[in-house]
């Protein structure tokens, strides 16, 4: 008999009754912990096919399979592809205000299993997961980083190397909030760097290369122009959130 598998779903028992599980989004009691209630589900404004290949940015209509928006076709990304779980507003936007800004790190595991999720694969098929890094000063005020919170949970429960040692910040930026796209590609140009003894452990990976919100981009070619210097064959970028205003 498993006796340790009884003692811990006693346990687990034993905790809902104290601290009975709540929806992540509004607070109400739910059947599980660690979920949404099913107002808060009605409301995720989730990204779906079809949508942009490269930018996963959702189609109002369907263009067929394999379908490209204008916007990557004019301005092709440095990175392979970007794939998000929803778009950054209401709920979804609290979720990661509560993670990034309210030390709600009990919320990692869900927000990385949606992105696993909306991966469509590419977590499956990446030679490691990457966080994109704060600056050690950063790191040290905020005492963790949210993107490594969601790398590690995702590693984890895709069976992926989980390497955060092989990209570095390296230039200490202003905050993105608040700046324009220019701005905040000038704010980190060479903030990121790929230690020399990574180089050779890079060179023809599949990497993803995960954040918490897409907003302009910047942050993301930044770092992925560091990777692929250093010799990355093929960069996703993962993110819960995207910045938009609907449809294209």
């Amino acid at each position: 008999m498993d006796w340790v598998g009884i003692l811990r779903r006693i346990s687990a028992q034993a905790v809902d009754l104290v601290f009975p599980p709540v929806c992540s989004g509004c607070g109400r009691l739910t059947g599980y912990a660690h979920a949404v209630c099913a107002s808060c589900w009605a409301g995720m404004p989730f990204i779906e096919r079809p949508y942009c290949e490269v930018l996963g940015l959702p189609f109002a209509y369907d263009p067929g399979e394999s379908a490209v928006s204008p916007e990557a076709i004019a301005n092709p990304p440095v990175f392979d592809r970007l794939r998000s779980v929803a778009i950054h507003e209401g709920i979804v936007r609290d979720l990661v205000h509560g993670l990034k800004y309210r030390d709600r790190t009990d919320l990692a595991p869900m927000m990385a299993e949606w992105m696993i999720r909306a991966g469509d694969g590419a977590v499956a098929a990446a030679d490691m997961i990457v966080p994109v890094p704060l600056h050690a000063l950063r790191l040290w005020r905020r005492k963790f980083n949210q993107a490594a919170e969601l790398a590690r949970v995702i590693a984890e429960r895709s069976a992926r190397a989980y390497r955060p040692d092989v990209l570095r910040r390296i230039k200490r930026t202003s905050r993105q909030v608040g700046l324009g796209a220019r701005a905040r590609e000038d704010n980190v140009r060479g903030a990121f760097a790929v230690p020399e003894g990574a180089k050779r452990e890079l060179a023809g990976k599949r990497i993803v290369l995960v954040d918490d919100v897409y907003t302009t981009g910047a942050t993301v070619a930044a770092a992925t122009r560091a990777l692929k210097r250093a010799g990355a064959g093929d960069v996703t970028v993962l993110t819960f959130a995207r910045a938009m205003s609907g449809p294209i």
